[in-house]
């Protein structure tokens, strides 16, 4: 009988974990931007191109005003859980728009992490003029592969 009552018992805390672990599944991640938590991909000083570091890449100095104006359509980058890839937009030589072509959006996750993820990365790249923008925290994946995407669509929008 003291046999009998254990499993039971066991069956009962094994149905509770599936049921929980259901439910978890399901829910939403919410998705916190403080600015302590938001990596800065931002180059230095320390990376421009100078007497002292004369070796600094192309993709390290981009300078405010010197694309020449046009729609480029960025490489297709990684993001891990699916790809992404950009279309930078370039008016008066600055960026004026970044759409997302592609993004990764098979998983109701993934969907919802990058609906609020991508308005940042676009107002980002806008402000920064730039490829080097902060990193999203909770979307780490999505942000880096956008990095890319964008360097690649700058590169040949460079003058």
């Amino acid at each position: 009988m003291n046999t009998a009552k254990k499993i039971v018992i066991g069956i009962a805390v094994m149905g509770i974990f599936v049921v929980y672990g259901l439910g978890i599944r399901h829910q939403q991640p919410q998705i916190a931007r403080p600015a302590s938590l938001v990596q800065s991909n931002r180059p230095t000083s320390s990376t421009k191109p100078s007497a002292t570091n004369p070796g600094a890449t192309a993709s390290t100095m981009v300078s405010v005003g010197q694309f020449k104006d046009g729609s480029y359509t960025g490489s297709i980058a990684d993001a891990y859980y699916g790809s992404v890839q950009v279309l930078a937009t370039i008016t008066g030589g600055k960026i004026s728009d970044v759409k997302f072509l592609q993004y990764p959006d098979s998983h109701d996750t993934s969907v919802y992490i990058n609906q609020q993820a991508m308005p940042y990365l676009q107002q980002e790249a806008i402000q920064a003029q730039s490829s080097h923008v902060n990193t999203v925290s909770g979307a780490t994946f999505t942000s880096q592969a956008f990095q890319q995407s964008l360097a690649s669509a700058l590169s040949q929008a460079n003058a």
